[in-house]
């Protein structure tokens, strides 16, 4: 084999090793944006699975507290007509923007302003506080807006990995290439961070 073949060989060898390391590397980076993905996706459908919990349970909260405070018509209402905003205010996993969660961010904190407001107004009925279906809406409400937080803290965390990958070296190269972009977080504001009041507990 003569010097000039031996040379073309070897240039071949070393292509091939380096078009070899290349497959890896690509196929390595994008099994794991996809694997960052999912989990970005899933603790997205967890947050939506709580929130969906809080709506089932206003519908049985406003009827409790209708029975005994049907008059206060405007707060009862601005609580249904919060829910029903809330609800058509969706974000789908797989195509989310800055824009829609924010947007959804906004009716989710003017259902819980709504939430806060007939909370105010429970107070003024110490017979509402004292009802046992109440009493039960209260623990289960409760616990949903502690299990909102949690998820909503598991999902932004997910995010934060995805998104610090994402704009890492080589990753921000290969995932532009395959569709992979940046997810919103799902903050709320400084001043709806807290979880609406939900103690119904009577006064001693």
């Amino acid at each position: 084999m003569g010097k000039g073949a031996k040379i073309g060989c070897g240039l071949l060898i070393v292509l091939a090793v380096v078009a070899l390391m290349a497959f890896f590397l690509l196929k390595n980076t994008y099994n794991s944006m996809v694997v960052l993905d999912e989990d970005v996706k899933n603790s997205w459908s967890q947050v939506q699975n709580v929130l969906q919990r809080r709506m089932d349970l206003i519908p049985n909260l406003v009827e409790t507290v209708k029975g005994y405070a049907a008059h206060e018509r405007e707060t009862l209402e601005a609580v249904i007509n919060a829910r029903a905003n809330a609800t058509k205010t969706q974000v789908n996993a797989n195509d989310m923007t800055p824009a829609q969660m924010q947007k959804m961010m906004e009716a989710q904190n003017g259902l819980s302003s709504a939430l806060s407001r007939l909370m105010v107004v429970v107070e003024q009925y110490p017979n509402l506080k004292a009802n046992e279906n109440f009493l039960k809406l209260q623990d289960e409400l409760a616990g949903t807006e502690n299990r909102i937080a949690v998820e909503r803290k598991r999902f932004n965390d997910a995010t934060r990995k995805y998104n610090g990958t994402l704009r890492s070296f080589p990753t921000v190269l290969i995932a532009g290439i395959f569709g992979f972009n940046q997810r919103p977080y799902f903050e709320a504001p400084t001043e709806a961070q807290q979880a609406p009041k939900v103690d119904f507990g009577v006064r001693k």
